[in-house]
């Protein structure tokens, strides 16, 4: 079921958003740490990755020091075609 969910989530423009964040030990705040987050999220405001990191902010101990993204739709418009057909072989 989380197949059509996700396919859903495609058609309606998501795309998938990876993230580096660096946050500071809350022990050793000289020492940095990283940790990959990964959703769907929608391009440019990135509501879910700012969702997530208002969470950490407020509930997480370490401190943030920096946070990279990347972010790539998965299916464009000239991707997606109806097709009439089909050819079956043996």
């Amino acid at each position: 079921m989380r197949d059509h969910a996700e396919m859903d989530l495609m058609l309606k423009g998501y795309g998938l958003t990876t993230a580096k964040i660096l946050y500071h030990f809350p022990d050793h705040p000289h020492l940095l740490q990283s940790f990959i987050w990964q959703d769907y999220d929608i391009a440019p405001k990135f509501p879910v990755l700012i969702k997530f990191i208002e969470f950490w902010k407020a509930k997480l101990d370490g401190p943030l020091h920096s946070v990279s993204y990347t972010h790539q739709k998965l299916i464009a418009p000239n991707e997606w075609r109806k097709v009439d057909g089909e050819f079956v072989l043996h």
